[in-house]
């Protein structure tokens, strides 16, 4: 094994080259626009593995996996990049608005505590002690104190620095229109006006991910999700802790920035900024966070989230010898970087994974 393509250069794509040159194989990454400018660019940060999963489960498992990799791996990249990525051990609140809500919570809390996780219930006063900008109508909360953050912007940029000063090579502006097939293998990619030759190739094209010709007989397909978010500014911080409810998230930077997202739409690969969209945003973060009614707008954006059709990612080898997949990772991309250079800086080059993967086996049971 020497060359690598790694088709995207998003978080995913950055960081499994990062982990392949550090293993001494050459590593190109190709992306069709700036490396990190599509959903990695676009996310809130959250490190959600309690508050931003539904239930027990693999996917559970691997999200508590990478979550107990980031802060390392946020030290590490930022000594390699010297670019700071935001980490903050910030927590998070898991608001109950309303009783129903409230319920839901406490069930959540009860079979998380049965696996051994900290996880705090908490009334309105107790919540209120923790976090004072919440509002006074809410039942209680639950507080992950492990759930942190990082700045994706940040982030992206950190990997793709860390990545070119050891020695990998980025091709911006190219659209791979798939692969090469050899033999029953994938030996390159095509689309690029040449043959680029490749020992293995990585896909971790996001939500594009799927509509590349050549990919074998794959268990499910990805597609686009679009959600909104909303940049605002509070000066002083209003509040520290991320605010996390049941239409949605108020995360707050540490310099006052405060991010308020997301809706979740299914509308192919449209990423407008609407007014419904806005306004069901503000006026969530306003029903949690009432304070945040006095914050100046600072932006609006839209980023697609790869969404697949069982809500597992494709990770791990492809349905043909040489196609390796880091894709289709929904909502939680940002949380799940680490564990995934991990798993396939292990596989490519012949090393066994560090968790268990065969739920998100790419190709076709």
């Amino acid at each position: 094994m020497d060359h690598v393509v790694i088709i995207g250069a998003g978080v995913m794509g950055c960081a499994c080259a990062l982990r392949l040159r550090q293993a001494g194989l050459r590593v190109t990454l190709l992306e069709k626009s700036l490396p990190g400018a599509e959903s990695s660019a676009a996310a809130a940060g959250i490190l959600g593995a309690q508050s931003e999963v539904a239930g027990g489960g693999p996917f559970f498992e691997l999200c508590l996996a990478s979550r107990q990799l980031f802060r390392e791996f946020a030290r590490e990249l930022e000594e390699i990049s010297n670019v700071a990525v935001g980490y903050e051990d910030s927590g998070v609140l898991e608001v109950a608005l309303d009783p129903g809500e409230g319920r839901l919570a406490a069930g959540r809390a009860e079979w998380m505590l049965e696996r051994g996780l900290r996880v705090e219930v908490l009334d309105r006063d107790g919540a209120r002690a923790i976090e004072p900008a919440l509002t006074d109508r809410m039942v209680g909360a639950n507080y992950y104190p492990d759930d942190h953050q990082v700045d994706p912007v940040a982030l992206a940029r950190a990997l793709a620095a860390a990545v070119a000063r050891l020695g990998g090579e980025f091709r911006s502006g190219v659209q791979v229109r798939g692969l090469v097939v050899e033999n029953g293998a994938v030996v390159g990619v095509a689309g690029l006006g040449e043959r680029l030759t490749a020992d293995a190739v990585v896909v971790a094209g996001g939500a594009w991910s799927t509509r590349l010709e050549g990919l074998g007989a794959l268990r499910t397909q990805i597609k686009p999700m679009a959600g909104q978010i909303v940049l605002a500014d509070c000066r002083p911080p209003l509040f520290r802790h991320i605010v996390y409810g049941y239409k949605g998230y108020v995360v707050p930077r540490a310099d006052g920035r405060v991010l308020m997202g997301s809706t979740l739409e299914d509308r192919g690969y449209d990423k407008a900024v609407t007014v419904g969209g806005l306004h069901r945003i503000t006026g969530m973060a306003q029903e949690m966070v009432p304070g945040l009614a006095a914050a100046r707008l600072l932006d609006t954006w839209a980023g697609l989230r790869p969404a697949t059709g069982d809500g597992h990612p494709l990770l791990g080898r492809g349905p043909l010898p040489g196609l390796y997949f880091a894709a289709g990772h929904y909502r939680n991309g940002i949380l799940l970087t680490p564990i995934t250079a991990a798993v396939i800086a292990a596989l490519v080059t012949g090393g066994r994974p560090p968790v268990e993967i065969t739920p998100f086996a790419p190709g076709r049971v």
